[in-house]
């Protein structure tokens, strides 16, 4: 069955009942041709390689649980295909909507890929330590940041702050300072990257007393969490209004090149045997000339069911540590995930081909409250913080279950529901960029022939003719000037707007 429609067709959701925020999505905008271009993405891992940690340090980090998350350090980001996959995002169903089917990060695969523990407990906010954030600091740092050179703001601390300190701990350090710089580390490792916010170089200092104790910690899901926050940072990054995302980026990315062949770089070497997954995508790699936003969308609105590797870890998980396998069932409950407030569905029913299953139409999915239903009051906020830990903790009675699937398996039923409630497009002809810009260097040049041509010769009727070339090509010069102004202002204020909301 053929889902691909007209250009200049509506191109859905033919019936709302699922996409129920389709005029606040980024797709809407471009369908429109208000493209907002390539997202700014924020994943501060350009220093991480600086830190020096010692023996005992590092046995410290892998019992707080990041022991092989650590080794993967930085990776290059492709912000225009990372913007492209945000805009086939959707905050309904924390899943991405392609032209045949939903697909999604799951929780087996953030185990896979960046080497965090997704069971456990969840990650809540640590209240049994009391105080102000400078005495905290002082408790668990053994140093407090210096508010008059703004090494703090507000409940947050500047990156640079902790590596100028803590990132290069003595030979002869007593047992409480190595302590106290291996919390300093992973306070940074978390902040520049699972947590990373769009605020710049700032780490809220809330995630600081869960290392407290480095075994404590170790038992808390960290990926689950990671998660939570990057599903719920891609929420935001797919409405029209923003121009900019934060969270686990290189998870994203990686993830997209497993199961996309859409930018993705050539390897250059068998690394199927490390661990974890990302680090095959470390350093430097093969055939990484990137794209602009609009051929990505282009590629992504093209793409057929073949085109997708549903299963890209078949051969890999050998890999995988003993500690981390058991996770990996995890990957197909249908429950809440947490990170500190913020809690986000995982909904594996929705991309059950991704587990060699049949995809059948899943079940309806829960509204999101309204803005003015989000400021409940404490006693309210308890309540459902309260209701997200018990189905958190069920996760494990939460198992999908599904038909195997295969090339004979018949989706018919699916596909004629999933045709009905998806968005299928994104590039429309009419509105490409690129192709834009092309004519408005074009129509420069026409003003540059028109305005240096002589009007000695002419006659008044040519006289006439060109002045109104003139005016016609100065018209649609101004107007598309003012288009951009209006776009980039849009995108600055949505930044200025999300520096409060990353927490």
């Amino acid at each position: 069955m053929d889902l691909v429609e007209p250009l200049t067709s509506y191109p859905g959701p033919m019936d709302p009942i699922v996409l129920y925020d389709q005029e606040q999505h980024v797709s809407s905008a471009i369908w429109e041709g208000q493209d907002r271009g390539t997202l700014r993405c924020h994943e501060h891992t350009s220093k991480i390689d600086g830190w020096k940690l010692t023996k005992k340090q590092i046995e410290l980090v892998t019992k707080a649980g990041f022991g092989h998350f650590r080794l993967i350090g930085q990776i290059s980001l492709n912000n225009p295909l990372i913007s492209a996959l945000v805009e086939r995002w959707r905050r309904e169903t924390n899943t991405f909507h392609l032209p045949h089917g939903e697909i999604t990060i799951t929780l087996d695969e953030v185990a896979r890929i960046i080497g965090l523990r997704v069971d456990g407990e969840a990650v809540v906010r640590d209240n049994s330590m009391s105080g102000s954030h400078m005495e905290i600091c002082g408790d668990l740092l053994g140093k407090v940041p210096n508010s008059d050179a703004k090494e703090i703001k507000g409940g947050m601390v500047k990156l640079s702050w902790l590596k100028d300190n803590f990132s290069d701990c003595p030979k002869d350090a007593s047992n409480e300072e190595v302590e106290q710089r291996t919390r300093a580390f992973l306070l940074y490792l978390v902040g520049s990257t699972i947590f990373a916010t769009t605020s710049g170089n700032l780490v809220p200092l809330l995630y600081l007393p869960l290392f407290k104790d480095f075994e404590n910690a170790g038992k808390y899901a960290w990926g689950a969490a990671a998660l939570a926050f990057l599903y719920r940072q891609l929420g935001k990054a797919s409405t029209k209004s923003q121009g900019t995302i934060s969270g686990s980026l290189t998870l994203l990315q990686c993830w997209s090149y497993f199961h996309l062949n859409i930018g993705r770089p050539e390897l250059k070497q068998d690394l199927s045997h490390q661990f974890p997954l990302a680090l095959r995508w470390k350093g430097k790699l093969n055939n990484q000339a990137k794209s602009d936003v609009v051929m990505y969308r282009q590629k992504l609105d093209a793409l057929e069911p073949t085109d997708i590797n549903w299963t890209p870890y078949a051969n890999l998980d050998g890999s995988i540590p003993e500690e981390i396998r058991g996770d990996l069932i995890l990957g197909k409950s249908r429950t809440i995930i947490i990170c500190m407030d913020k809690a986000e569905w995982h909904l594996p029913d929705r991309c059950l081909r991704q587990f060699g299953l049949r995809q059948s139409i899943p079940l309806d999915v829960q509204r999101r409250e309204s803005k003015s239903n989000e400021l409940d009051t404490e006693i309210e906020s308890s309540k459902k913080m309260d209701l997200e830990l018990q189905e958190w903790s069920t996760r494990h009675q939460n198992i999908v279950r599904g038909v195997v699937g295969g090339e004979d398996v018949d989706e018919t039923e699916y596909i004629r529901w999933y045709s009905k409630i998806t968005r299928k497009k994104l590039h429309r002809q009419a509105f490409v960029p690129s192709q834009f810009q092309e004519s408005v260097a074009e129509m420069i040049k026409i003003q540059e022939i028109a305005y240096a041509a002589s009007t000695e010769d002419l006659s008044l009727k040519n006289k006439v003719a060109l002045e109104k070339i003139k005016a016609v090509v100065d018209r649609f010069l101004a107007n598309r000037i003012e288009g951009f102004k209006a776009l980039e202002k849009r995108k600055r204020s949505s930044e200025d707007d999300l520096i409060d909301e990353d927490v």
